[in-house]
């Protein structure tokens, strides 16, 4: 979802770094980077230390995301990757299911605020699975939700630890450049949606 729906990376870094200020954090290059593709679960502990009680990391988290909400109202749909709502409108009628660790208040956010849920057939986020992305567990149970073989599906991501999550269920992956000037290894790389080489490359599939 982020950064492949939505390019939402930049409001959910400042988002960290307003919240972690709070508690006297401060957040850096090396920690954004490490924060692409992971669950808050794993990017709280992370940045606030392993000492926190699953409660305190739920707050912590839930807090984050409320700020980020409040702050990606406004913009959510200028905020959509370029060309996704066409490319999703003319794919509708294949099983398309979205795999992401965001939070399920934000999946719900973005698929309610910018009237995109009537395109996904299966909604799987971080918190269905036991194991977070790089595990290909939420792509497997993506998979199986939609009644298609792994080996049948192309994945879209943008973050590296979502290309070996995708690569690991034995899907193609296509690598959306919103976050990252490369995603090696992918079966093919575009800028954003409208990219003219991604539809000859799907139908060559």
């Amino acid at each position: 979802m982020d950064g492949v729906i939505l390019h939402s990376n930049p409001l959910h870094r400042a988002a960290w770094e307003l919240y972690s200020r709070r508690f006297g954090i401060e957040v850096d290059e090396a920690m954004h980077q490490r924060m692409y593709g992971r669950r808050n679960d794993d990017i709280v502990r992370d940045f606030f230390g392993p000492q926190l009680t699953p409660e305190q990391v739920h707050e912590h988290g839930a807090a984050k995301e409320r700020l980020y909400r409040e702050m990606m109202g406004p913009v959510i749909n200028q905020s959509l990757v370029p060309g996704v709502r066409e490319f999703l409108e003319r794919h509708r009628d294949l099983p398309l299911a979205m795999a992401t660790s965001a939070e399920p208040e934000n999946v719900d956010f973005l698929l309610e605020r910018a009237r995109l849920r009537p395109y996904f057939r299966a909604v799987v986020d971080g918190h269905q699975v036991q194991h977070p992305k790089p595990h290909p567990e939420i792509y497997l149970k993506a998979a199986e939700v939609l009644g298609v073989p792994p080996h049948d599906c192309v994945a879209f991501e943008d973050s590296f630890a979502g290309v070996q999550s995708a690569q690991a269920a034995g899907m193609a992956v296509v690598g959306v450049l919103t976050t990252h000037g490369e995603l090696p290894g992918v079966d093919l790389e575009i800028r954003d949606f409208n990219s003219p080489e991604l539809e000859p490359w799907l139908a060559k599939r």
